[in-house]
């Protein structure tokens, strides 16, 4: 997937550090090409208007413009991070801006492996990439066109009129009543109207150069922001970080804590203005799928764009990570059809009232190589809010992350029909720990784990994602096979703090 911001297919690696020890190396994701479209004529269109025999209108036909060509593309099984584009002057940028040149999360980083990886609904953008005019030109010169065909049709309606009614204009002027113009706040405009002063547009820039663009949402009156840890992962140590709100003020940023396995950063404005509302949480629990949703973020670093949808799935397994495999993250993620592109990573997904439901992260998209990033094909993915605000929290607190974990290692085949503990761990470790969960509950190695609790489990990236939506302490039950024959057990989760 694509985080922003925010797929491929194939296997991940063999096995994974003890869950969750080591997060597994997602398959590398697929990136989209832009193709070049050639250009399309149009003639402006004409009016034909009957006058009175003594004054004869003239008459005029134009073509109309040809319809642009239709494009298709075959759709990847698994999800990519869509990475936000660095950022851009306007010397620089062309319009309709193109594509850009390098996949990034939907942030700033390529999706690795063959399985899902988060998005911004990419990798790193190049600036000096060569650019190509794509479909993008041509429908901007459709529209130029059809532009132009209307005001001519206009002009000659309007001679034809002036040259045979002396009565005077018939029009009536719209109201100006303000009140007239307000938009209900149930509706996406006024949903809308009232969440984007709290929406941000994140510049991530490393000490090397390297960065890109994504969004965060205001989380409290203090000056923390909510975003995704791959939008700001490369600025983390000795890079540079600012958030631009949609009235156009920037503000300088540090990062207070990131969760690479949750891909949740919470960040702080230096100085924060005193005017900040905080966008209002609701509870993903209770989202129902078919429920209308609503995200705003900076695809391809346009800022403060708007897109609707809504719920497609819920608890949809998800996988991710960059191309190098050090950022590997897992997720029960909330699925939209809102169009959710790179940029658009950690921005909120919004409920139809305004409650802010998930974090937008991940994106599956067509492509599989190349330079050119991911697009929205309409299977985006989002961090439920209710883990989220858990992992915030956290952060905020203590500066770093807290995992819950069974204490055992298992492998990253999503072919296996279950997650399988694997033979050893991580550095020729045990794979169950001793005296860890796993191994107070009875699992031993080559033990098949099909449930946990109620969910169906097919895979160790699935297990992994179900563990993560839960807390340290919580006892759950396992379904297991062994030699062919089926058994439960009791596990109370244990914890793991930090990344490392």
């Amino acid at each position: 997937m694509s985080t922003e911001n925010e797929g491929n297919e194939g296997t991940g690696a063999e096995s994974a550090s003890s869950v969750p020890s080591a997060p597994p190396v997602p398959a590398d994701a697929p990136q989209a090409h832009p193709q070049d479209a050639p250009p399309v004529a149009s003639h402006p269109d004409a009016t034909e208007t009957r006058q009175q025999p003594v004054h004869p209108a003239p008459e005029q036909q134009a073509a109309a413009p040809s319809p642009a060509p239709e494009q298709t593309a075959a759709f990847p099984t698994t999800p990519q991070y869509a990475p936000p584009p660095p950022p851009q002057s306007a010397a620089d940028a062309g319009w309709p801006p193109p594509p850009p040149a390098v996949p990034a999360y939907v942030h700033g980083a390529h999706g690795g492996g063959n399985g899902p990886v988060w998005g911004p609904p990419g990798g790193t953008h190049t600036p000096d990439a060569p650019r190509k005019r794509g479909a993008g030109g041509l429908v901007a010169a459709v529209v130029v066109a059809a532009l132009v065909a209307g005001g001519i049709g206009g002009a000659l309606g309007f001679w034809a009129a002036d040259r045979n009614d002396d009565s005077g204009s018939t029009t009536v002027s719209a109201s100006a009543n303000p009140q007239d113009l307000k938009r209900d706040p149930g509706t996406v405009a006024g949903v809308a109207a009232k969440a984007l002063p709290s929406v941000v547009t994140i510049e991530a820039q490393g000490g090397d150069g390297e960065g890109g663009t994504g969004t965060g949402f205001v989380y409290d009156k203090e000056g923390h922001i909510l975003t995704n840890n791959h939008v700001v992962a490369s600025a983390a140590d000795s890079g540079q970080l600012t958030a631009t709100f949609s009235n156009g003020k920037k503000y300088d940023a540090e990062v207070v804590g990131r969760a690479q396995g949750y891909d949740v950063a919470v960040i702080k404005l230096k100085n924060p203005p005193q005017s900040l509302t905080p966008l209002p949480l609701g509870n993903s629990d209770q989202v129902a799928v078919g429920d209308s949703t609503i995200a705003i973020g900076a695809p391809f670093g346009l800022s403060n764009t708007v897109t609707t949808g809504i719920v497609s799935a819920k608890n949809r397994p998800v996988a991710s990570g960059d191309a190098g495999g050090g950022s590997n993250s897992y997720m029960s993620a909330l699925q939209t059809d809102a169009s959710i592109n790179p940029g658009n990573s950690g921005g909120p997904l919004l409920s139809a009232g305004g409650a802010v439901i998930g974090i937008n992260s991940a994106i599956q998209s067509t492509g599989s190589s190349g330079q050119s990033q991911a697009g929205s094909i309409g299977l985006g993915f989002a961090i439920p809010i209710n883990q989220a605000k858990t992992v915030a929290q956290q952060l905020i607190k203590t500066g770093q992350p807290v995992y819950p974990v069974i204490g055992a290692t298992v492998t990253m085949d999503e072919k296996s029909g279950g997650a399988v503990i694997s033979d050893r761990g991580t550095g020729g470790t045990d794979a169950v720990t001793k005296d860890g969960p796993a191994a107070k509950a009875g699992l031993r190695a080559g033990d098949v784990i099909t449930k946990f609790n109620d969910t169906p489990i097919d895979s160790g990236p699935t297990l992994i994602g179900e563990i993560w939506t839960h807390k340290p302490g919580d006892r759950v039950t396992l379904t297991y096979e062994r030699d062919g024959k089926s058994a439960t057990a009791e596990v109370t989760l244990g914890q793991r703090k930090g990344d490392s």
